[in-house]
């Protein structure tokens, strides 16, 4: 028997691992195990996630800080600036939005397909040290960058000390 013959590569079906995982037990363990194994040689193709039922990911930010501010740059590609919400309370920093998806064609078969869609919600901390009431936004090829300014006592300006002589 060649591997060919054990793989049934012409026969996928989609079978998803149900929901809460592998479990807590290592005799469920033992069984999610034996499923794989079972769909492996069964010829079914199995779906370690369900990508078609979560939410649009997040996205991806970087965050920095210099001695005067604190910025926040999103990585926000294929959406204009009107499909965002931003807004600083209590010291937080929320983003929200939704990116909607294109005219999705009919007979288009995706071999691979890892561009998510849909609405999103992003909450991030902002030090004791910034002054939100300063912020400023701009957006430039689908990058949003937040500015949080530091506060006045916060910024740090380096003192120059002079070198004395030992005796």
């Amino acid at each position: 028997m060649t591997i060919r013959e054990l793989i049934h590569w012409n026969r996928p079906t989609n079978i998803s691992i149900r929901e809460g995982g592998f479990g807590s037990s290592l005799a469920s363990l033992q069984e999610e195990m034996n499923r794989l194994f079972e769909h492996f040689y069964s010829g079914t193709q199995l779906r370690l996630t369900d990508w078609d039922k979560l939410p649009a990911a997040a996205p991806a930010v970087n965050i920095s800080e210099n001695g005067k501010a604190f910025t926040v740059k999103v990585e926000l590609a294929g959406m204009s600036p009107d499909d965002v919400e931003l807004e600083i309370t209590d010291g937080y920093l929320t983003l929200r939005g939704e990116k909607e998806e294109e005219k999705k064609e009919e007979d288009e078969n995706f071999l691979r397909q890892e561009i998510s869609y849909g609405s999103f919600y992003r909450t991030i901390a902002l030090p004791e040290a910034a002054d939100s009431k300063k912020a400023e936004a701009s957006f430039k090829n689908g990058i949003l960058t937040v500015t949080v300014p530091k506060k006045a006592e916060a910024v740090q300006n380096p003192k120059k000390l002079q070198i004395k002589k030992a005796a």
